[in-house]
Parts: structure tokens; C-alpha cells; sequence
């Protein structure tokens, strides 16, 4: 029993701790300036998303026409890293790009979603993406490749529209497999130059390239337009690239840090943009605080009405899991959207429903007679069972949510998926070490009563 007491003690001074680190670590940040570099335990304050901190919204759609069918999942995710690479060189705080997939319902074909929390000038938000460029390695078409041209209202050919461009084809060989960018000199003409590096599936693309082509143009696409078109002369296994031509010093080094920030993979076209107020997002903050708090006490009530002695316990425990929860939050740490709010609050009821299953279970074993020591030991064995197995289904869902989801179904399923985690660890350890350790109340009226339901005589 000693042991008992001893570990309950130290779980309310664990669980303390833990409440005192959420609340010190987000009043401290609260105070500091905005310029100010956050120390100690200000380092955790709550990210949130746009939607609460206010802040730009893009929807990008991405061209993978000229992209194989099985490699459109690793192009977008290789845009995808490029965009947060740059965006991250702004300093952005906690800035979110996702992937969505376009399907055969919705018919959108591949988006890029970008959410910039604390960039309300649409503008720079635009900039931001826009500076990086779309890198390609095109080859010679094949002679007899059809051109493109206008016939004029006079019916006669217009010749001075033909696009030159045709004569070269797109490649496989793109800016996703650059490894890095180096600035060099020519040794004897001094002309700056920029050096390529590709990475292990780019070294291969290029190696079979410049074997396949050797006596041929290689061209050099930069955003759309040719700024390289040298003569392959031999097979070149290194993985190494040249780009030359007529740069100035300081242009040459703003390329070289352009393609180290990321070049895009596929083309993207901007299709939308929202500005999010942070009047509106502090609004929702509060509002989603006051209704969590409000909803925390009238349940809270209802338990210990309800449950009495055992009702309070769960209310301990039930303030223990959402210090945890939220801890969590901090150190992860998670992105917290109105819809994560929502799956936070959703994970408390899941954690309720456990102990209101315990609880029932205990009072059919002490309505059979048994003792209160007894009957908490075989109400969480029969309880436990459903409690795994409806948690099991719960968590089943949140993944599968997280999974295909979009971004605010993803925060959603990412906070009920946690929450619903350590629910099950709220339920079956803390409240039952608690509701043991109190077995020293011993079989009386009292403790009949206090175990009692609150409807009950």
C-alpha cells in the first residue's frame, strides 16, 4: 500500500510539473518582444497554424505532363522540399507546404498547398516561391520532329512564329536530382561559371545522357529559357555539370544560391491566395480556450455527480492528460489548427469514455457483493478489452485521416491520433493506480457510498 500512496504522490507531482511547464513556457513567451530571441522555457510556446495565427494561403498546381506515371508521387514530394527549403531561408516561422493529389473525382490533378503563418503581404509570399528556379536537361528532338506554326487570315504560313525550341525534347534530367551548386572561374578567360552536381540517380540520368548523345547539343533550360547549349564530346559518369555563358560575377552567385535554395522539379502555376487577419486567428484562440475550459468543467461535474469519489479521480487524471497532451504539443512540436483543437477536444471525450466504462464495471462487481479492492481489480479487466478495442478502431481512423487527408484533415487526425494514445494511458494506469491506492478506505458505509453511483440510494 505504502508503494501505492508513494507512486500516486509522485504521478501529482509529475503531472504538476508537467502543468507548470505548458503554463510557464507559453505566459514567458506571451511577454517577450517580437524581436526578441526566446531562452529557456519560452522555446516552447504553441505553434500555430494559419488559421489561428493569421498569415497567407497559396494553392500552387503542378505540371507533370512531361512526368512518368509512376514518378508523379516523387516529383511532388521533391517540389514539395524544394518550397520549404527556400521558404525556410526567409525565416518563416513554422511555415506548411503539402502534397494533394489530385484523383479521379475531384479532377484537380496535382496541387501544391503552401501556408505562411505571419505573411499577410501576399506579395512576398508569391516572391518567396517564385524566386526558385525550374532547372531541365534537354536533349536534340529526332529530325522529322513536327514544329508548331501559325497560318495568317491570308492563308500563307507565318515563318517568323516557329518556335526554334521544338528542336530540343525534355528530359528525365531535371533540377530534383541536383545534389548542389558551386561558383567557379574559367582558368584561362577568368569568366565565372557555374558547377552542377547531381546526386546518385542524377549522376545515372547523366551519365546516359551524354552517352547517348555524344556529338550532340545538351541543352540547359532555366525557367523555361535555354542558357546552355554545349556539344557533348564524351560520356561524363561523374555526375558533373557546366553551366556557362555571359554572367556577371554577382549574377552567377545569386544563380548558384537560387539552385542551392531548390529547384523546382516541375513547373507550378499559382491558382489562388487568402490572407488570414491575426484579429480573426486570436478571435478563434480564444474562443476554442474558452469553449475547452467550459466543456472540461461540465464534464468534470457530471463525473463526480455521477461517480462520486471515483468520478474526482477521473477528473485528476482527465487534468493530467490534457497537461500531457499539451506538453506534447509544445515539444514536438505540432502545428495546432482550429481543426487539431477540435480533435484535442474530441481525444478528452474518448478519454472520458474509458473511465465511464471502468467505473460502470466496478459498480456491477460491487453490486454482486464483492469488495472495493476486488471489484476495481476485475472492472478494469472487463473494461479493458472494449476500451482497447474501440480505441484500436479510433486510432485506425485518425491514421487513415492523416493519411489521405488534406492539411486541415491532417491536424485534425494528427491531435485526435495522440490524444487517443495517451487516453488509453490516462485510463488504465493513472486512474487505476489512483483509484488502488485509495483501497485503504476499507469496506464500510462510507466507502460503499463514496463508490456508490450519485443517482443511487
Amino acid at each position: 500500500m505504502i508503494k501505492k500512496i508513494i507512486l500516486s504522490i509522485f504521478i501529482l507531482i509529475l503531472g504538476a510539473g508537467v502543468g507548470f511547464f505548458v503554463y510557464k513556457s507559453e505566459a514567458n513567451y506571451r511577454k517577450l518582444p517580437v524581436d526578441t530571441k526566446a531562452t529557456g522555457l519560452s522555446k516552447f510556446p504553441f505553434k500555430l497554424g494559419l488559421d489561428l495565427s493569421g498569415g497567407s494561403h497559396l494553392i500552387y498546381k503542378a505540371d507533370t505532363s512531361l512526368v512518368l506515371s509512376g514518378q508523379v508521387g516523387d516529383s511532388m514530394n521533391a517540389l514539395r522540399d524544394v518550397i520549404e527549403r527556400r521558404i525556410n531561408i526567409f525565416g518563416v516561422s513554422e511555415p506548411v507546404v503539402q502534397v494533394q493529389h489530385g484523383g479521379f473525382v475531384s479532377g484537380a490533378g496535382e496541387q501544391l498547398i503552401v501556408d505562411l503563418p505571419g505573411v499577410t503581404d501576399v506579395k512576398q509570399a508569391i516572391d518567396m516561391i517564385g524566386l526558385t528556379p525550374l532547372l531541365e536537361f534537354k536533349i536534340e528532338a529526332s529530325k522529322g520532329t513536327p514544329q508548331t506554326v501559325t497560318v495568317g487570315k491570308d492563308g500563307k504560313i507565318n515563318l517568323d512564329n516557329i518556335n526554334l525550341g521544338q528542336q530540343f525534347v525534355s528530359t528525365e534530367l531535371t533540377g530534383r536530382y541536383l545534389k548542389k551548386a558551386i561558383l567557379e572561374f574559367d582558368t584561362n578567360t577568368r569568366e565565372p561559371k557555374v558547377s552542377l552536381q547531381f546526386d546518385d540517380t542524377g549522376t545515372k540520368l547523366f551519365a546516359q545522357i551524354t552517352k547517348d548523345n555524344i556529338g550532340k547539343m545538351v541543352a540547359i533550360y532555366l525557367d523555361g529559357a535555354p542558357i546552355s547549349t554545349p556539344v557533348v564530346r564524351e560520356e561524363i559518369p561523374n555526375g558533373q555539370a557546366v553551366i556557362s555563358g555571359s554572367f556577371t560575377p554577382t549574377e552567377a552567385k545569386m544563380l548558384v544560391g537560387r539552385l542551392n535554395s531548390g529547384a523546382l522539379p516541375v513547373p507550378i502555376t499559382l491558382l489562388s491566395t487568402q490572407t488570414i487577419g491575426a484579429i480573426l486567428g486570436d478571435s478563434a484562440v480564444n474562443a476554442g480556450v474558452k469553449a475547452a475550459i467550459i466543456g472540461f468543467l461540465l464534464v468534470a461535474l457530471f463525473l463526480i455527480i455521477l461517480y462520486r469519489l471515483p468520478g474526482l479521480i477521473a477528473t485528476i487524471s482527465l487534468c493530467i492528460f490534457i497537461v500531457i497532451i499539451l506538453a506534447l504539443f509544445k515539444l514536438m512540436p505540432v502545428t495546432l489548427t482550429a481543426a487539431g483543437i477540435a480533435g484535442f477536444i474530441i481525444s478528452i471525450g474518448i478519454a472520458v469514455d474509458a473511465n465511464v466504462l471502468i467505473f460502470e464495471r466496478v459498480k456491477e462487481e460491487l453490486r454482486s457483493g464483492k469488495s472495493i479492492a476486488d471489484s476495481i481489480s476485475i472492472g478494469f479487466s472487463r473494461a479493458w478489452f472494449s476500451i482497447r478495442d474501440s480505441n484500436i478502431s479510433s486510432f485506425i481512423t485518425a491514421v487513415i485521416l492523416f493519411w489521405f487527408g488534406t492539411s486541415l484533415i491532417k491536424g485534425f487526425a494528427l491531435t485526435l491520433g495522440m490524444g487517443i494514445i495517451v487516453s488509453m494511458f490516462s485510463a488504465i494506469i493513472i486512474t487505476r493506480i489512483f483509484l488502488s491506492t485509495i483501497g485503504f478506505i476499507g469496506e464500510g458505509k462510507i466507502a460503499r457510498f463514496l463508490f456508490s453511483s450519485g443517482f443511487s440510494k
